[in-house]
């Protein structure tokens, strides 16, 4: 069965994220995007541990369902559907090898609550759980992976945003060249690492060293309506075994759903303070330091892969899973009628949409465009082509700046309009 899944997310109880993170609304907004089996987020957090158990109830597949008495029935007909969820945490080891502080976040993956509780018993003696949903640990990471084969023979362990400069395996500022460096010995645990929003596969696909390695998408999701901002596509059983034995193997891993790598927050290097962009050409260039006031500059994820790399641009590995690139649909209703993202017009238009042609990446993704100009407008219809074909203007983000989409000019969104009226 082909299906969406997003299996990286946050709770209520993690640092910087909306309260309505709660089991209801990630219930409720995975129904609206489109997901069928999404992440919990969290659950080395001693109260949102208790709320998980609380409000879900597991299947007989090793997915967790939420009990009827908490579903909301604020949900567009069109959009309604079953929604599983998997067990996930993340956590932050900061610690020193080789000589160097290492920040890696991972992703945590276990089949039921006995061996959540197993891994929290054991990380609760390192570090303190109850500070954030992302707990921060002195914890080497490959003793992170030690006690997750040791707790929970079925869980998996996958390094979080992989390329981020400052918090990953790969990162710029704090990570390592290789897998092996990492985590030595226990290595061939590695099946798979989550690309991160500033990155995407066919950057990844440029390493050889990751020709065996399942390139994951997840959301990182710290509100409802970021849900599913990136996701993943599996052709199996709806079921916890079936999931990571694709990930362990590819097969039924079809592929991923993608930010444009460039409108992600650390794609191109650069210093926010100054408001200097660089290409990595220009970093090398101006040696690493901000041509603005002289201080070094956050060297991002197109730099960190270029410099890993033994492929040049364009490759891709045989048999390579395929991806999508899309704009979350709000962004791009708020392209077209010019007003912000967060706006009630913005929203109105997307309940429309949702109501008519069903959940959001069947909009993006599937529906045909013509009945997306007869539920929406001309206007859409040609962004939502668009954004298909990869045609679309991006600033690249840099130094935790996200960048800035554009699909219009303002002469083709005129040159639309009047072809339409014409019509």
């Amino acid at each position: 069965m082909r299906f969406i899944a997003d299996l990286h997310i946050h709770s209520k109880y993690s640092r910087a994220t909306s309260k309505d993170m709660s089991p209801e609304s990630i219930y409720k907004w995975a129904q609206i995007k489109g997901i069928s089996v999404i992440g919990t987020g969290d659950f080395t957090h001693p109260k949102w541990f208790k709320e998980l158990n609380e409000k879900l109830q597991p299947s007989d597949n090793g997915l967790f369902k939420l009990k009827k008495e908490f579903m909301t029935g604020d949900i567009p007909d069109s959009c309604r559907a079953d929604v599983s969820f998997i067990l996930t945490a993340e956590i932050s080891c900061i610690y020193s090898k080789n000589g160097k502080t290492r920040k890696i976040h991972s992703i945590l993956f276990v089949p039921d609550f006995a061996d959540a509780a197993k891994i929290n018993i054991a990380l609760a003696k390192i570090g303190n759980l109850n500070a954030d949903g992302r707990p921060i640990l002195g914890l080497d990471a490959k003793e992170l992976l030690k006690i997750v084969l040791n707790e929970a023979p079925d869980g998996m362990l996958v390094p979080a945003h992989a390329w981020t400069p400052h918090f990953s395996i790969f990162g710029a500022v704090s990570g390592f060249d290789s897998f092996e460096e990492c985590f030595e010995d226990l290595t061939p645990h590695i099946y798979a690492i989550e690309t991160g929003l500033s990155s995407d596969p066919l950057m990844n696909w440029r390493l050889s060293a990751l020709d065996k390695i399942t390139l994951l998408s997840n959301s990182d999701a710290h509100s409802p309506a970021k849900i599913g901002r990136e996701a993943n596509i599996f052709d199996t059983d709806i079921s916890y075994n079936a999931m990571m034995e694709a990930i362990k193997t590819k097969k039924g891993f079809v592929g991923t759903i993608e930010f444009f790598p460039e409108e992600g927050k650390y794609h191109y290097d650069g210093h926010r303070t100054c408001g200097i962009s660089l290409s990595p050409k220009e970093t090398i260039k101006h040696d690493y330091l901000c041509p603005v006031c002289g201080k070094k500059v956050t060297v991002g994820v197109m730099h960190r892969v270029e410099k890993l790399a033994d492929r040049g641009n364009g490759f891709k590995a045989k048999g390579s899973p395929s991806f999508h690139s899309i704009i979350p649909l709000p962004e791009i209703i708020s392209e077209v009628l010019k007003v912000g993202p967060n706006s009630k017009a913005v929203d109105k238009e997307y309940q429309n949409l949702l109501q008519n042609l069903g959940n959001e990446f069947k909009i993006l993704m599937d529906v045909p465009l013509g009945d997306i100009e007869r539920a929406g407008s001309p206007l859409i219809r040609e962004a939502i082509a668009r954004m298909r074909k990869g045609d679309v203007h991006i600033a690249p983000g840099f130094d935790g700046e996200y960048g800035k989409i554009k699909i219009f000019e303002a002469v083709e969104r005129k040159e639309i309009k009047g072809q339409s009226m014409l019509f």
